[in-house]
């Protein structure tokens, strides 16, 4: 990949859309291939995995969301682990803006990383002033 390649970071609205097949799916999909060919980075961070792997559990059982792990080793993306400096981070964004704890982490991965946040969720419409966003379609 380049030093100029594009770097995005899916929130999980982003990836439970590519995974569901949902509206704005195309697009990941689309940003994906891309990395695949080294033309850009995807990052995810591990707090939001774990937020799609809950949700997945609570809405369809464990048995789909043990398949979502395996779907997710096979894509081109990279699972960012957490730090203290990203917990810090983190807290600081959820303090001052709603939005919700793991979305503070996906915001927090964006600004370090300088990537635009991929999403459809309004939540973080209040910080547009702070990332870059590209929006998908709401489901």
């Amino acid at each position: 990949m380049s030093d100029s390649a594009a770097c995005y970071v899916l929130d999980s609205f982003a990836l439970l859309a590519y995974l569901e097949n949902e509206a704005g799916a195309a697009l990941v999909e689309e940003i994906l291939l891309n990395a695949k060919q080294g033309a850009n980075q995807v990052l995810f961070s591990l707090i939001n995995y774990g937020e799609c792997l809950y949700i997945v559990e609570r809405e369809r059982g464990l048995l789909q969301a043990q398949m979502m792990i395996g779907l997710l080793d096979q894509l081109p993306i990279e699972i960012v682990e957490v730090d203290r400096t990203h917990v810090l981070a983190a807290a600081h964004l959820k303090a001052h803006y709603p939005i919700s704890y793991a979305d503070a982490f996906a915001v927090s991965l964006a600004q370090q990383r300088q990537a635009t946040l991929l999403t459809g969720d309004p939540e973080f419409t209040k910080l547009q002033h702070l990332i870059s966003i590209q929006w998908l379609p709401q489901r």
